[in-house]
Formats: C-alpha cells, sequence, structure tokens
C-alpha cells in the first residue's frame, strides 16, 4: 500500500465494538468489502461474533483476547458500542441510570483499549477509532449522561494518544451529529426536521460517510494523524449570522 492510500491494507486485522449496532454493522459490511478480517463484540443477545458486557472489566479482557486469537494478532480497533436512549431532565437524573451510561459509553472503551494495548503495540501499526458525538461539545439537554460519557471519549482519546504514540498505536475520534442509523431514521417527523434546521447542509449523515472516515483513520494516509476528534456535523458548528443582508 502506497502511504497515500486512504483505506487500510488488505489483511488489517481489526475489533469492531458494538458491531450489532448502526454504525458497527456497517464498520464491519466495509471491512469485509475491503478483505479486511475482523472481530465483532456487542452485548449478549445480540448474534455477533463475540458477546460480552464490555463495561465489566474481566468480560472485556476475555473477549479482546478471544477476538485477537481469532484473528491471530489485532491491527485496529473501531469502538463503536454505546447507548443514546437515556432521556431525563438533569435536575431529576437517576443515578444509577447515569453510572450504567457513563459505564457503556466511557469505561467500556477504555477497557477494551487497555485490554487490546499488548496486541496492538505488537503490530507496530495500531491504530483506534473511537466514536464520540456532537454532544461532547455542544452539549444535549435532556441527555447529561450520554453528553458526559462521550465528552469523557475524548479526553480518553487525547490521553491515549498521547501515552501511547511512541508505542506506535495511533487514536482518534470521530465526533458525529445526526447520522441515518434506525434510531435516528426512526425519530418522529417533526423532531427530525427541528434538528435538521441547525445543519447548513441540511440533511442526515449516511452510514457510508461516517464509517468512510473511520476506515481513512486507519489507512496510511492518516498515518501521521493521532489525538484527533473529527467533527461530522454537515457544518452544524459554524457560524450562520453576519452583517449581509
Amino acid at each position: 500500500m502506497t502511504e497515500w492510500s486512504t483505506v487500510p491494507a488488505p489483511g488489517t486485522r481489526v475489533l469492531v465494538t458494538g458491531a450489532a449496532g448502526g454504525i458497527g454493522r456497517a464498520a464491519v459490511t466495509a471491512l469485509a468489502e475491503l478483505g479486511c478480517p475482523f472481530v465483532g463484540i456487542d452485548r449478549p443477545g445480540t448474534g455477533v461474533d463475540i458477546e460480552a458486557d464490555l463495561a465489566d472489566d474481566s468480560a472485556a479482557s476475555s473477549a479482546v483476547a478471544a477476538a485477537v486469537e481469532r484473528l491471530g494478532g489485532l491491527d485496529a480497533v473501531i469502538g463503536a458500542a454505546g447507548v443514546v436512549d437515556t432521556i431525563h431532565r438533569a435536575d431529576r437524573f437517576p443515578a444509577d441510570a447515569f453510572r450504567r451510561d457513563l459505564e457503556a459509553n466511557l469505561t467500556a472503551q477504555f477497557f477494551v483499549a487497555q485490554a487490546a494495548f499488548p496486541a496492538l503495540r505488537a503490530s507496530g501499526h495500531g491504530a483506534i477509532v473511537f466514536f464520540s458525538s456532537l454532544a461532547a461539545q455542544d452539549g444535549l439537554p435532556g441527555q447529561a449522561s450520554y453528553a458526559a460519557s462521550k465528552a469523557g471519549v475524548l479526553g480518553l482519546t487525547r490521553s491515549l494518544a498521547a501515552e501511547w504514540a511512541a508505542a506506535g498505536i495511533r487514536v482518534n475520534a470521530i465526533v458525529p451529529g445526526l447520522v441515518a442509523t434506525p434510531k435516528v431514521l426512526g425519530l418522529p417527523d417533526e423532531i427530525r426536521d427541528r434538528l435538521l434546521a441547525d445543519v447548513p447542509l441540511g440533511r442526515i449523515a449516511t452510514l457510508g460517510e461516517v464509517v468512510g472516515t473511520a476506515i481513512y483513520l486507519l489507512s496510511p494516509a492518516a498515518g501521521y494523524t493521532t489525538g484527533q476528534a473529527l467533527r461530522l456535523d454537515g457544518g452544524g458548528g459554524l457560524g450562520r449570522s453576519g452583517l449581509h443582508r
């Protein structure tokens, strides 16, 4: 592969968490098309390659070890696991629900990365791509636990990138806005239209656009990119006011 190639080399061994979800499922489909061996992990009952509760450190360690054994090593991790369903106003947010969301969206990502570290270091060109959210940077009323956990992913990304660069491991995050997952497509039209009113491109991101960004971050062309949070928001973060009429 040339250093400007924007796809990982065939044979790149990838672990995908959240493999039963919209983004995770799209990721494993893309990897299969590229000839990259992969193992998917998701919650018990999802029917993927390995089922585990990744918020449990011992379960995460065992699942990653099983994935590494199946693949004969590991070159990359795509961390797409997470939950987004909990909705409560902050002043009455249940403590247990808040903790569960942090465990699912942040703690589990750390446990997977920690367990994968030895194999990624042995690879010599390891890479991790986490999925955060615009909620991490912009906030999300009614979903404080989701926003806080996804903000934590950004801090984790920067910290691991700084610590593990010497081991040849790059760590980056994708920060998507509205994506055409089944959950987003299932929103009532009025809610989806209200959310899109703040998106200059005026549409939802396709799964291909989001997964394609993850694929790029695993590629040789991104070989000098680490510790970054790549925002995919259709221009939603741009200022749109001006002095013109």
